[in-house]
């Protein structure tokens, strides 16, 4: 039964995306299906939004809609099959004509670069497509160090113990290679090649090097230098490919690739990658530590913002930087009081909207997921089609984490083990300096926080009157006896709230 409403979703969005012979590729992340498409100007976006299970699209390098957690996973692969189905039963190629393709070709060309193109975007975009594939295991891994943490400190099946240290540890004692290798990937070289030169950084053997006048440190540059080196073996096999003879191709492009961009690393990129390293952390401890509380409102009040612009992922090298430095990251508990605030006005939306029911039947759908640190449903299906909401959300996001920045700086530092979850998934991963108890105590106290600054800020500021009035309806009536009056030009309006939930 799942699986045949699973794959009814796919066949309602694939039409609506102008068909198999549209799609030019077909991913998944956490919350949403992600789609090449060759014509972007064949997307129903109206009809999109008022499918059921679609919560909202983003239109960005790939189109991107979102179904939210576990429905993508069990979606996707229904479209792919449905895609594939498609194209093979399509019939030959449709003639065109070089004018057609032409205006095809300059308004998608204008389009990606208005919305697209910008280098900021662009490199922040590859940081994630690098990053983005290492977050189950560094999930995984985390919870599973958390879970020794446990045990260890509570004197449990002590024999276990060293196995599950084994467990959760190897990954991130490797995760240098995993960065080459999808550094290399991205920009256009050999992956393998990439994760090569990537494990020189964490090979044992470099403390028998010195380089700037010191012995080098087996990790040290970490997941920066990693990528630098991936970066650079990239642009060497290039180079190599254009000018090596094809007869010793095989022999030449492979060696100097890894020879001279490993050479390059251990005698450069370590030692830079390093300082950079020790002065994100550095700097990290230092914001929490002396402006804990203002710099917890700035990140709690920003982070919704990115995460509906899909920037945020772009902040995973740093985080995965202070894990490997001092075993968890503490920019992540604060950023994840952001949720809490979207937790807290999408409940006070429920109460003031009491006759909207298909607003409230959004909420219903979304907050479990919510709670559990999931947020582009409700920004997608409630608070941003709104308006206002978005705002008074990201207020409870800043008051929470004002919170926890406040612990920070008095010295109670609230770290967590991992990247990936946050709201309640964050409490397995959850560390500290001032144990365990504590670190929950506070992190808890700070969605508790989040919660109530976002409920009632949404609540008391969240509607203008027209909007109450316009927008406390039930729909469902509404439709059935007619339209109800346009709203004004700045405020939203009631089908496109629907449309998005």
């Amino acid at each position: 039964m799942a699986d045949s409403k699973n794959r009814a979703t796919a066949a309602a969005i694939l039409p609506l995306v102008g068909g198999a012979s549209n799609i030019t590729s077909v991913a998944h992340c956490m919350t949403r299906l992600r789609l090449g498409l060759a014509d972007r100007a064949l997307v129903d976006e109206d009809a999109l939004k008022a499918l059921p299970d679609v919560m909202g699209v983003v239109d960005d390098e790939t189109y991107q809609i979102v179904l939210g957690p576990g429905k993508v996973a069990r979606v996707t692969p229904e479209f792919e099959t449905l895609v594939e189905e498609g194209k093979a039963a399509a019939p030959g190629p449709h003639a065109v004509t070089a004018d057609e393709l032409a205006a095809q070709g300059a308004e998608l060309r204008a389009t990606r670069k208005a919305k697209n193109a910008t280098p900021f975007k662009l490199f922040l975009r590859r940081i994630a497509n690098i990053f983005v594939p290492l977050i189950p295991a560094l999930i995984g891994c985390g919870i599973i160090a958390g879970i020794n943490g446990l045990l260890i400190n509570l004197h449990w099946l002590p024999g276990v113990t060293p196995a599950l240290a084994a467990i959760a540890s190897g990954f991130m004692a490797l995760i240098a290679v995993f960065v080459g290798h999808n550094t290399a990937k991205e920009f256009g070289g050999t992956p393998i090649l990439g994760g090569a030169v990537a494990a020189i950084i964490v090979y044992a053997g470099v403390a028998n090097i010195e380089a700037f006048g010191q012995k080098l440190s087996p990790g040290q540059g970490g997941v920066l230098g990693a990528l630098g080196a991936a970066v650079l073996a990239t642009y060497i096999e290039k180079w190599c490919r254009k000018w090596v003879p094809e007869a010793v191709d095989v022999l030449v492009t492979p060696t100097l690739t890894v020879l001279v961009s490993g050479l390059v690393t251990i005698f450069g990129l370590m030692f830079v990658a390093g300082e950079i390293s020790t002065g994100i952390g550095t700097a990290a401890n230092w914001l929490l530590d002396n402006t804990g509380a203002f710099a917890g409102l700035v990140l709690g009040g920003l982070f919704l913002p990115l995460v509906m612009l899909g920037l945020h992922q772009a902040l995973i090298p740093i985080h995965t930087t202070l894990i490997e430095q001092q075993g968890y990251t503490v920019l992540l508990p604060v950023l994840a009081m952001a949720g809490a605030g979207q937790v807290g006005c999408a409940i006070a939306v429920f109460k003031r909207l009491k006759h909207n029911k298909s607003i409230r039947k959004t909420i219903k759908s979304a907050l479990p997921a919510g709670f559990l640190g999931v947020g582009e449903p409700l920004i997608y299906g409630v608070s941003l089609p709104l308006g206002r909401p978005f705002i008074t959300a990201c207020v409870g996001g800043a008051a929470g984490g004002a919170f926890v920045g406040f612990f920070s700086m008095i010295g109670d530092k609230v770290g967590s083990t991992a990247i990936g979850p946050s709201g309640w998934a964050l409490f397995p991963l959850l560390d500290g300096n001032k144990g365990l108890g504590t670190t929950v105590a506070i992190y808890g106290a700070g969605l508790l926080v989040g919660y109530i600054v976002g409920f009632v800020a949404t609540y008391f500021f969240g509607f203008s009157k027209q909007m109450l009035v316009d927008l406390n309806v039930d729909t469902e009536e509404a439709a059935a006896g007619g339209s109800p009056e346009p709203l004004a030009p700045s405020e939203p309006t009631p089908s496109k709230v629907t449309a998005s939930a």
